[in-house]
């Protein structure tokens, strides 16, 4: 389970390395146009060149689930081949129609009256919808991509069957999701509800799941109870609505569900990012701050965090368990203390500038000192969970040794090498699926017993490791791609 968990990780990798330039460009668009935030006349050209750089951030954070969908259905697919993504698509746009309000609430009348069903498939464009689309078309991809049909449906066998097996599938899915999805929305709901009552307890309560449930998208049934008027709280409408605590029907401390994201956001993703990269391989530094050191200029300047959490929380879940759990304990530090803001959008740098000039803001520059604390806390804790158990995050997965990295190969025959390396194998019969990672080359066979290691090893290689009854992994350096390409044509 462990294993599928990281290699979804890895599959996610592709579509989160898209998100962190968006976030800056939609900081930079906020900074130079406040109307896209606050409402009110776009005039003057940087204004409209803000506007500009929000859109075009908001492209893909916006349709960050579509993105999944495609991107894990590649990933998860033996040979990454792009039918899978175009699978993903399909199961996508299948599951997403289908469970769409409009569709549902047709077929089931009764739910259009039901509010809490109705904001549950209000919300079902969700990065869960797209990981679980991604899934089925991987799955099927590996399932029938070799699949062989009668001559009179010959056109449609192999990787044309793909899509089809894929929509059906994902028409099975939405019939289960039909009736689950709504249930554990309402559940989510309810259990917001019992926590108001806890004051600042159920505020870190609330923060904890709200962080949990971002990998399912069901934060939004959390999001409804305490931002918006669901149950009568509303606790982001009434703070940009210009109310205060004590007006206005505002019986709860103003902003107490929105400010302990700030500190978190802005300061504890940076100091959990910093972690990463020193706990990173030396000869994977650079990548990891890439990757961990954008997403978390991202989430300072606008508060998108996706990028960040998705980089780890596959690779890691157990690390973003704590994640989770001290986004809860800052948020009932904050609300004790006293420090308030809001966000329109996310609790990055931007909103806390703008929401500091509203009437329930408070205690503002606590965010300093907070800040500074949550920096602290996240790096050591990250730090110490990444280096204690050995946790698999950006830049310290198990393939990537250093060591082989440096191997240079004898020649530049890859055709050669691969060929040699599929008779030490068993030939092509005996593969059951190919892939690589940045320096071996992994290799599923049949029958063990029919892999000759010396033969596999007379091609240059660096080594063969076997760690597994039915698994090969040929160590073969940077290079490792262009002997994979050539081994997977000899493959088909």
């Amino acid at each position: 389970m462990m294993r599928y968990l990281q290699k979804l990780g890895k599959s996610l990798m592709l579509p989160v390395s898209c998100l962190p330039v968006c976030g800056i460009l939609m900081g930079l668009g906020y900074a130079l146009c406040p109307a896209t935030m606050q409402g009110g006349d776009i005039v003057g050209f940087l204004p409209t060149v803000g506007l500009f750089l929000v859109k075009a951030g908001g492209a893909l954070i916006d349709n960050m689930a579509l993105l999944f969908a495609v991107g894990v259905a590649v990933g998860m697919a033996d040979d990454h081949d792009g039918t899978a993504g175009l699978a993903g698509l399909v199961s996508w746009l299948m599951m997403t129609t289908l469970l769409s309000t409009s569709v549902v609430t047709t077929i089931i009348p009764a739910i259009a009256e039901n509010q809490s069903a109705t904001i549950a498939f209000n919300k079902i464009q969700n990065p869960f919808i797209g990981i679980i689309a991604g899934l089925i078309a991987g799955a099927c991809y590996n399932r029938f991509k070799s699949t062989k049909l009668p001559d009179v449906l010959a056109f449609f066998s192999g990787k044309r069957s793909v899509a089809i097996v894929t929509a059906v599938v994902s028409i099975l899915a939405s019939v289960v999701l039909l009736f689950v999805w709504p249930i554990l929305f309402g559940a989510l709901v309810a259990l917001g509800k019992s926590i108001v009552s806890l004051d600042y307890v159920g505020a870190g309560i609330y923060a904890f799941l709200n962080r949990l449930l971002i990998p399912t998208g069901l934060h939004h049934a959390l999001n409804n109870v305490f931002w918006f008027d669901t149950i009568g709280l509303g606790d982001l409408t009434h703070f940009w609505a210009g109310d205060v605590t004590g007006a206005n029907n505002v019986t709860w401390s103003l902003g107490m569900y929105m400010s302990g994201f700030f500190p978190c956001m802005m300061f504890g993703i940076p100091g959990a990012a910093l972690a990463m990269i020193q706990s990173a391989k030396t000869n994977k530094r650079k990548l990891a701050i890439g990757l961990v050191g954008s997403a978390a200029l991202c989430a300072f300047i606008c508060g998108v965090t996706e990028p960040f959490e998705f980089a780890f929380m596959f690779l890691a879940p157990g690390l973003y368990l704590i994640y989770a759990l001290l986004y809860g304990v800052f948020t009932v530090i904050t609300g004790m203390l006293g420090f308030r803001a809001g966000f329109s959008f996310s609790a990055g740098l931007t909103d806390l500038i703008f929401s500091a000039q509203l009437p329930a803001a408070a205690k503002t520059w606590l965010i300093l000192p907070l800040g500074l604390a949550a920096f602290v806390v996240f790096y050591l804790v990250f730090r110490f969970a990444i280096t204690k158990f050995n946790l698999k995050t950006p830049g310290r997965e198990d393939d990537d040794d250093a060591a082989e990295m440096k191997i240079e190969l004898a020649n530049n025959d890859y055709t050669g090498m691969a060929r040699i390396i599929l008779e030490g194998c068993g030939g092509a019969a005996n593969i059951e699926t190919a892939d690589n990672c940045i320096t071996r080359l992994r290799l599923e066979v049949k029958d063990r017993l029919l892999v000759d290691e010396k033969k596999i090893k007379s091609a240059g290689v660096a080594g063969v490791i076997r760690p597994g009854k039915s698994s090969v992994q040929v160590v073969i350096g940077p290079k490792v791609q262009f002997v994979a390409d050539e081994f997977n044509k000899l493959l088909k």
